[in-house]
């Protein structure tokens, strides 16, 4: 078994946005927001993502703006670490090593070079003690600095980040936990506890849910699970304290916060409602309906212009002074659950799954960005709990894409199961499916698996589905009867059954001439062409669970699961078994453009991996707890370009990348350790220009700027042959690109910048006198060529006087003619002679 330590498991893209709360910066042209195991950087006028922040080798949990330089910003980490970056150009500073799990992070602009971290009690064994402790950051030119000064603040507080507030600029904090609430000022080191019984006189529930201080009043505004709010006052005294209650929201109350001025109180809840209280005026409310989803989380700009909701369907609403919405970000959809599987779009090549109710989203996962969400059921969704509505249970491509075969169900309690099979047709006009067929019910129970035809040279297309009702049916694609019809429809083929056994999975060979069907311990293998039963397969004791036919050179064998905990290799050629292994799959997957197999197997609460190739004994790679719980949905998304890994670990990773879903609805891949290093070289690029998004119009502005500046250089060589540059011009360059806060001081830098500048006076010198002494070389050529000149010209005239000759004599030649005459004696006239020859 391989197990090597280059491959891990990372978030990557899909990641949760609404995890913790986001931040404004301070201009509002930037929101950030923890998204994995990264900070996005996102832009509140386009929605483009700017820059991903990497460096954290787990779970971000907290992003916040540096008090001191509203440049900076910290993340801190389930790694152990605090990291500030730099936003603007996505680079690292500093890392602050804490040692110890990090959950959420605060700081105040009266506590300058401390941060605030919530963390577990060390001492505890239980992980539900949590403690909040002030970490003194150390001044140190080092880039990884070790915090060693830490003292406790509050030794029993919640690990929910909205449940802790620095109230008026930082001289006291509060905290909310269960039943109670505690306020520590930092000038007294004294804290006051208030508690409420856990049930009031009207049944509500008193318990805390969040907290928000006024920037400047002490006052303190807490939420509770029954949907109110109190204001709490004179906390600074054990039985003097006061509060008031404020009620609109009908469930709890998930977060509050104060505009920075004070003059506001905003709320959100399971409502979708954005609740605008005035402050000390509470009757006067102001309400943001129908924001799509429960609020979780929201943030407020330093200047107030802009505030900013997260909400549970991973989404960020942008909203302009609680009056419009100006921005959506919208991250991968994550409800409870997944019913339909993992897919990948042929086209888009989008990862496709369950989205908002009734709907499944396409979402780009190199672009991480939702691409858009198709609409199945088309039925208004109802928020009420208890209400049974149409769900989509089961979805499918065919191998090109032009079709989409989907399930939706509804189970009431007093009727019958509704089942529609709904074929799509992808429109080139409009890039995006329409309903085709819609097939009511096409079983009498309910569907278990469904799928194409994936064959590349196959006239017909076909579905196959099975259900419960003891049927499989094979559904065809016919063209129109008559030449009026718009298009193109789906009819039944073919029904099949096996002793009115009930069929569980079934599954194409890469060629499409064979369709393998379970029916509880037994494999029927039949024939698309004729739909004749080739052979049955058993292998008891165990119902099958899965089947997957092998690829390319291993496609002569068939895999199956079985309920016994069994993984099973059929030879079809043979029509025997291969080999069998006793180990828990949980899901079994094929790559469709390799040979390899991936198994998930469960085992002590954990996954563990293995990929192989049916033909070989050994495991190409195995990896132990790659997370915890239950695997059941992945999907192998083929690459763009393939990765060039020599490790035989690493292999599988070439073609395909691996995504997975946990129990926790986190998508999950593997990655290397050599394309980790490319995304972060990729992530260290500069943007030019803060002030303009990285929007694709951008970039190809960029592209069309870069190629007038190349024409631009290459019009210019020649002057810039003349023109020479000192000696130390990439020296000038690397501090003229470097951002300022990282360089060393002006003084220590001063002495190289001007010695860069200077031109050595040696060097100077040697070239003045290597220049002169050509000069005199050149007249003295001249002079020899000129003196040849007047003697070849004299001689003529000699002979002609002493032979008494009627002519006159030539005139001398003027110095002008005569370097006229030396420059064409130098001309090449090579081509007189080829002109001559023809």
């Amino acid at each position: 078994m391989v197990e090597h330590g280059d491959i891990r498991v990372v978030h990557r893209g899909g990641s949760k946005i609404n995890f913790r709360e986001p931040v404004i910066t301070t201009d509002s042209k930037f929101l950030l927001c923890a998204s994995g195991e990264c900070v996005k950087v996102f832009s509140t006028s386009t929605e483009e993502c700017i820059h991903d922040l990497r460096g954290h080798t787990d779970l971000v949990t907290g992003v916040l703006l540096k008090p001191s330089n509203h440049l900076q910003v910290y993340s801190c980490s389930a790694d152990g670490t605090v990291r500030l970056w730099d936003f603007t150009d996505g680079i690292l500073i500093k890392t602050y090593v804490i040692g110890c799990p990090i959950y959420s992070i605060y700081a105040s602009a009266n506590h300058e070079g401390v941060i605030f971290i919530v963390t577990p009690v060390l001492t505890d064994k239980r992980s539900e003690l949590f403690q909040l402790v002030a970490v003194h950051l150390p001044q140190s030119g080092d880039q990884l600095v070790e915090a060693r000064e830490f003292s406790a603040v509050l030794s029993d507080v919640s690990s929910n980040p909205e449940a802790i507030a620095f109230g008026r600029g930082g001289e006291f904090i509060a905290s909310a936990k269960g039943l109670q609430l505690e306020s520590y000022f930092f000038k007294k080191q004294k804290s006051y506890r208030f508690s409420l019984k856990e049930d009031n006189k009207k049944g509500g529930k008193n318990t805390f849910t969040c907290v928000a201080c006024h920037p400047q009043d002490d006052c303190i505004a807490t939420g509770h699970a029954d949907g109110k709010i109190r204001l709490w006052r004179n906390f600074n005294h054990k039985k003097e304290y006061t509060y008031s209650t404020l009620h609109w929201h009908h469930s709890a109350v998930s977060s509050l916060r104060f505009t920075p001025e004070g003059t506001n109180l905003l709320s959100g809840g399971v409502e979708s409602v954005l609740v605008q209280w005035r402050y000390n005026q509470e009757s006067q409310r102001d309400f943001l309906p129908r924001l799509g989803a429960t609020i979780t989380h929201i943030a407020v700009s330093p200047d107030g212009a802009l505030f900013c909701t997260s909400h549970a369907d991973n989404k960020i609403t942008i909203i302009q002074s609680c009056v419009k919405v100006s921005a959506v970000i919208q991250g991968l959809v994550k409800g409870e659950s997944v019913r339909s599987d993992l897919m990948v779009d042929p086209r888009s090549k989008a990862l496709v799954l369950n989205g908002k109710p009734g709907h499944l989203q396409f979402y780009s996962l190199q672009r991480d960005k939702l691409l858009f969400n198709l609409d199945i059921v088309q039925q208004e969704y109802i928020h009420e709990s208890g209400l049974q509505q149409f769900e989509v249970v089961k979805a499918a491509f065919d191998a090109s894409g032009n079709w989409l075969a989907t399930v939706e169900e509804r189970k009431q309690k007093a009727a019958e199961l509704e089942l529609n099979l709904k074929l799509w047709a992808f429109d080139e006009q409009t890039q995006s499916f329409v309903l085709n067929t819609t097939i009511s019910a096409p079983h009498e129970a309910r569907i278990t698996a469904m799928c194409f035809c994936h064959a590349a040279d196959s006239q017909t297309t076909m579905l196959v589905s099975a259900s419960k009702d003891g049927h499989f049916k094979a559904w065809q694609l016919a063209a129109p009867a008559h030449t009026e019809d718009e298009g193109p429809s789906w009819s039944c083929d073919f029904v099949g059954a096996y002793h009115s056994l009930a069929p569980e999975c079934c599954c194409f060979s890469a060629d499409g001439s064979l369709l393998a069907v379970s029916f509880q311990e037994v494999v029927t293998v039949w024939s698309p062409a004729s739909w004749e039963l080739l052979t049955t397969l058993s292998q008891p004791p165990g119902a099958i669970r899965d089947l997957c036919f092998g690829r390319l050179s291993c496609s002569k064998y068939l895999l199956g699961t079985t309920t016994k905990n069994l993984l099973c290799c059929w030879n079809l050629l043979t029509c025997s078994l291969e080999w069998s292994t006793s180990m828990d799959v949980s899901l079994l997957l094929a790559d469709p453009v390799s040979e390899n197999i991936t198994a998930f197997c469960f085992q002590e609460g954990c996954t563990d991996l293995f990929v192989f190739k049916p033909s070989e004994p050994r495991p190409l790679f195995s990896q132990k707890a790659v997370c915890s719980g239950k695997v059941t949905r992945a999907v192998f998304a083929p690459r763009d370009e393939m990765l060039e890994s020599c490790e035989e670990s690493s292999q599988w990773l070439n073609c395909s990348q691996l995504y997975f879903l946990t129990q926790y609805m986190d998508l999950m891949t593997f990655t290397t350790k050599a394309e980790e290093e490319r995304l972060m070289a990729s992530s260290k690029q500069l943007v030019v220009d803060d002030s303009v998004a990285m929007t694709p119009f951008y970039l190809l502005l960029g592209k069309h700027r870069q190629q007038q500046e190349e024409n631009q250089d290459s019009l210019s060589v020649l002057s810039a042959e003349r023109e020479q540059l000192p000696q130390g011009s990439v020296a000038v360059k690397e501090l003229l690109q470097t951002p300022a806060h990282v360089l060393p001081s002006t003084s220590f830098l001063c002495s190289m910048f001007v010695q860069s500048l200077l031109i050595s006076v040696t060097d100077t010198r040697e070239e003045k006198q290597h220049a002169e002494e050509e000069e005199m070389e050149s007249e003295k050529e001249e002079e020899d060529s000129e003196e040849e000149m007047e003697s070849s010209t004299s001689r003529p005239k000699q002979a002609s006087v002493g032979g008494q000759a009627a002519e006159s004599a030539a005139p001398p030649l003027t110095k002008a003619q005569v370097r006229e005459l030396r420059r064409v004696k130098k001309l090449d006239h090579s081509w007189l002679s080829s002109v001559l020859d023809c």
